[in-house]
């Protein structure tokens, strides 16, 4: 058995719960009580043989309320409820730091970091540029995985395999809910786990909402928007000479699953799940995208 460390939680960001579930199976009623009736519905509608991944298992949970993560616990089979963060070093084999909150990362990931403990940081994995540069030799070295669940999206798997379909690739569109920092980088990894872009420059436009323009090289435009406060929306439009198509994404149980069994295998191999550069290149846009909104100008990516 591998011993799976779970670290939370952050305001409206139910991850340690969905993928506690996901890794662990539930108890529905325990579950239910816990407050997330969005995630209850999903869990709900799968069968029982979808639950588990291999051989991990989340053994120790840790959130700052204790009785959030006594819930946690007694909803997903959890055998230790921590007192305290620093209770799981040495005492599990890997760590899921599901939270989005990007200031709280590095100081909560470093410790396990160090002892060569395998870590998955939730995204976005780090909130400037000098963070991300502490983080980068441990996704060279196959010890961090971060990315939206959303690189892994099955209403996306068409596009994936079939790229080539298109044609000439000329305009790829992601619209999502609320902000750019916590929310864009979910249309941006959706987007790089598809195109695979290599980002030139990021543009604001003028909206009623967070808007940009991302210019690539030898790629298409990528514009995206978050929307704000709003209905539900993840959806991706890819355009090309040949084909043109629009998908909205809404199966969160799959793109959870896919891609805890890619940290999974990282945790077994110790091989990157995603090429460094290319896990890199979604946090580059986000921050270059934070500083053009920011300013209203334009900003060159190095």
């Amino acid at each position: 058995m591998t011993r799976v460390g779970m670290i939370g939680f952050s305001d409206g960001n139910g991850h340690p719960f969905s993928f506690s579930a996901i890794l662990n199976g539930y108890r529905p009623d325990r579950f239910a009580a816990c407050g997330w009736p969005v995630i209850a519905a999903y869990l709900a509608r799968r069968d029982p043989s979808d639950f588990g991944i291999g051989d991990l298992r989340v053994t120790h949970a840790w959130m700052p309320d204790p009785e959030m993560t006594r819930g946690l616990c007694d909803a997903c089979g959890i055998d230790v409820a921590a007192r305290d963060v620093r209770e799981l070093e040495g005492q599990v084999d890997a760590v899921i730091i599901a939270r989005d909150d990007a200031d709280s990362h590095w100081a909560l990931a470093e410790p396990f970091l160090a002892r060569g403990t395998p870590v998955f940081v939730d995204k976005p994995l780090a909130p400037s540029a000098d963070v991300l540069d502490r983080f980068a030799p441990y996704l060279e070295a196959g010890m961090l995985m971060s990315c939206s669940g959303m690189r892994y999206a099955a209403e996306l798997d068409g596009p994936r395999s079939e790229l080539a379909e298109y044609g000439s690739l000329r305009l790829v569109r992601g619209a999502v809910v609320l902000d750019w920092m916590r929310y864009g980088i979910h249309a941006i990894d959706a987007i790089c786990g598809v195109v695979r872009p290599r980002a030139v420059a990021v543009t604001p436009h003028p909206a009623g909402h967070q808007s940009v323009a991302i210019e690539t090289r030898d790629g298409p435009l990528i514009l995206i928007d978050a929307l704000g406060p709003g209905p539900k929306l993840f959806r991706f439009d890819f355009i090309g000479s040949e084909r043109a198509t629009s998908h909205d994404v809404t199966d969160n149980f799959t793109m959870f699953r896919r891609l805890l069994g890619h940290f999974a295998a990282m945790v077994r191999t110790g091989a990157p799940p995603i090429p460094p550069a290319e896990a890199l290149e979604p946090l580059r846009i986000l921050l270059a995208g934070r500083e053009a909104l920011a300013t209203g100008r334009r900003v060159e990516l190095a």
